[in-house]
């Protein structure tokens, strides 16, 4: 990937995860619980918009996405949530953060891992609207991080590498949010 697109990913991504933190910051305090890219942008710029509102709104509306909310704001990534997009963001539970334990998850939150903690979030985040109904078994979706995400879809089930979609086509002004019971974590 060239250096000019690359910039342009992380521009976008963190776009999508500042939008997704402030989605996640009004949820709440409740702890309950072939690569596509660029047929993601194609499909992205031609769907109508259901929603008025972006995705940091969208996040700060779900209760149990509340951790998640936080995360982003510690990464700094608000604003970027907030942007045009269209993005794709696959958003872990309260139940999904508090698996990687209190002490692992209190490390990431922490000024000196913000590097760290916005490369996961940024894990998190496809460039491109992708709807549940597009996503195919073995399909690969680069994220805004620049690694990517492996999906497998079986008798109606849409996983993301390891985590399961619990709540799909949560539709935002500039994309889509697909909640999941899992934290993606990316191998570098």
């Amino acid at each position: 990937m060239t250096k000019p697109r690359r910039l342009t990913m992380l521009i976008a991504a963190l776009v999508a995860v500042a939008a997704l933190a402030a989605f996640v910051s009004a949820c709440g305090e409740d702890d309950d619980g072939g690569t596509a890219s660029g047929e993601q942008a194609e499909s992205a710029e031609s769907a109508p918009r259901e929603s008025q509102q972006d995705i940091v709104v969208l996040a700060q509306g779900e209760r149990n996405l509340s951790t998640l909310v936080k995360a982003v704001g510690a990464a700094k990534l608000v604003d970027t949530l907030k942007g045009e997009g269209p993005f794709t963001v696959f958003s872990p539970t309260n139940q999904a953060f508090a698996a990687l334990g209190s002490q692992q998850l209190s490390e990431l939150l922490q000024p000196e891992n913000r590097d760290q903690l916005s490369g996961i979030l940024t894990y998190h985040v496809v460039p491109g609207e992708l709807t549940a109904d597009r996503l195919e078994d073995g399909q690969k979706l680069e994220t805004v991080q620049g690694e990517t995400l492996t999906v497998s879809v079986s008798g109606g089930e849409v996983k993301v590498n390891d985590a399961t979609v619990v709540q799909p086509d949560v539709d935002a002004s500039n994309g889509v949010v697909h909640v999941i019971d899992g934290v993606l974590t990316p191998s570098a």
